[in-house]
């Protein structure tokens, strides 16, 4: 990187901005409804997307500026132990082929907002419910804030901000603007915005990834090239470790990490709020269904991404910050005007996403916590305006978490989350299928989980930081190296299991369950009447 400005990227750049920015704007008069001061226009576009729409929505829920930019960037770093994101995202989709659906017809015969919502209906705890939704906005937090480091990564290599010793309001200053709108136009479109973007963002991503793919081999001498010399980097000795950079083909000793993380992300992916908020979004149930079955298409895209990184190798792109070697790559093989287009991509794929997280996130603050602990007689106006407000408080929190914390922070939190989320597995989906765990028992093994991975995160070293420095450690009792989240979640089931015998054997208070087995197979024109979640009694209250 050079400092200077890319002008003609630049212009590009801002060119794709402006555009979508238009778009979330008048995003509030599409598919608008009579009455839009309710969560489900607001915060779920109405229950009313189709197919196509649900797809590229889901899509540009998933792939992410973050994983642009990173899945390539733990290649450039590692090799092959960051392929890890390709099985994952080939596992995901028969899982939740299997319960999604079943999950969108509860919700839609109940009215169902979030996860945390169909929770306290299934087993009537608030208390569970409260450590769902605490989970989800907790997790989803550092994902907004890794959207904007990508954003800022872009801007980075486009030379806009100045330099180092730039004050730090002319170099924030852009970021500031990009934050400024996507939440102007969050607050106004609700969850009609990304939708809308997503079209561009999508058609983006997969132009790039084709010509990035084609072109860049071409210019390097052919993939053989690219090979030949990604295997010498990774056989270099690195000094902080005294070990070899990384490995092209990863060897036997890392096959039980790779397997665990790989296992470990596919479940937790769609346990992520905004995962479900995009999910809930679709008309009916044959939606859910037909767009997982062409959700792989983002895979294939994501294995052609994931090979971007051997790319930054050959080109000898050497950057300080693994996170800026896919833009800086852009920079240094496309045309100018190719690469603001390049650079477009990655923004956009971060706006789309970070509005929905900000959106689910704020949808489990204002359901469970403001509703169930604050306002339980709160109109559906009210939840919409406190939602739409959260909203905003969201978006702060992750601009001060990027603006004043080091990235590697960011990015460490975000690995957190993944563990985190991953322990609200045995509520949800578990609960979609049988009601025969308790709900104590529930709210123990998601604690046991949490204390766990937290402390089993924190005690992990690196060369560059001495607590959360990785999310894999030895598994007790087998001795393997492993995913900490599945270990975390292998405890949470453990610990379900035997204090749900116990608990029934003593004939422990069960709560009231108001889902019947036809409401999860109900379709949108099926007879039936949602309801709102009833008030809480003192037998809930746990």
């Amino acid at each position: 990187m050079t400092g200077d400005v890319n002008g003609t990227a630049l212009a590009v750049f801002t060119l794709f901005f402006l555009a979508v920015t238009v778009m979330g704007f008048l995003a509030a008069r599409w598919r608008r409804a009579g009455d839009g001061h309710s969560l489900d226009e607001w915060g779920l576009g109405g229950r009313s997307f189709g197919i196509w729409i649900t797809w590229f929505l889901v899509g540009g829920d998933v792939y992410t500026a973050y994983t642009f930019v990173a899945v390539p960037a733990a290649i450039y770093a590692a090799g092959a132990a960051g392929f890890f994101a390709v099985p994952y995202t080939i596992l995901v989709y028969p899982l939740i082929f299997t319960f999604l659906p079943r999950l969108w017809s509860v919700c839609h015969r109940h009215g169902y907002v979030t996860t945390a919502d169909f929770v306290r209906g299934r087993f009537g705890s608030k208390g569970l419910s409260l450590a769902v939704a605490f989970t989800g906005i907790l997790a989803t937090m550092p994902y907004i804030a890794l959207q904007l480091v990508g954003i800022q990564a872009v801007l980075d290599v486009m030379g806009v901000g100045g330099g180092e010793h730039t004050h730090w309001w002319v170099k924030d200053l852009p970021l500031l603007i990009a934050f400024g709108v996507l939440a102007a136009y969050t607050y106004s479109s609700g969850l009609r915005a990304p939708a809308m973007i997503a079209f561009v963002k999508d058609t983006l991503i997969y132009v790039v990834i084709t010509v990035a793919i084609i072109y860049i081999p071409i210019r390097l001498g052919g993939f053989d090239e690219v090979f030949t010399r990604a295997a010498e980097a990774f056989a270099h000795i690195d000094p902080a470790t005294g070990r070899p950079r990384g490995a092209l083909v990863g060897g036997p000793d890392a096959q039980w990490t790779y397997a665990t993380l790989a296992l470990g992300s596919a479940m937790a992916m769609f346990m992520y709020p905004h995962s479900v908020t995009a999910t809930l979004s679709s008309a009916d149930r044959n939606v859910i269904r037909r767009s997982t079955t062409v959700m792989p298409l983002y895979t294939l895209m994501l294995g052609l991404l994931a090979l971007l990184g051997f790319m930054a190798i050959a080109a000898g792109v050497k950057v300080t910050n693994g996170q800026l070697a896919i833009p800086q790559l852009f920079e240094d093989m496309f045309p100018d005007w190719f690469a603001g287009v390049a650079f477009a991509a990655i923004g956009i794929g971060a706006l789309v996403p970070a509005a929905i997280m900000s959106i689910a996130a704020a949808n489990l603050f204002t359901r469970n916590i403001y509703k169930d602990f604050i306002k339980p007689d709160a109109t559906a106006e009210q939840e919409t305006k406190v939602s739409k407000l959260v909203s905003l408080l969201v978006k702060v929190g992750a601009l001060v978490f990027v603006l004043t914390m080091d990235k590697t922070v960011a990015i460490n939190f975000q690995l957190l989350g993944g563990i985190w989320i991953l322990q609200t597995f045995p509520a949800l989906v578990g609960g979609l299928f049988t009601r025969w765990f308790h709900r104590w028992a529930l709210l123990a093994g998601w604690a046991a989980g949490m204390i766990y991975g937290t402390a089993a995160a924190y005690g992990i070293a690196s060369p560059t930081q001495k607590h959360f420095g990785g999310n894999a450690k030895e598994i007790p009792g087998i001795g393997e190296i492993g995913y900490i989240g599945l270990t975390a979640f292998v405890l949470n089931v453990v610990v379900t299991v035997v204090l749900t015998v116990v608990l029934r054997a003593v004939k422990a208070p069960d709560g009231l369950d108001e889902t019947r087995p036809e409401d999860y197979t109900a379709d949108a024109g099926d007879p039936g009447v949602q309801v709102e979640l009833p008030p809480a009694t003192a037998d809930s209250v746990h």
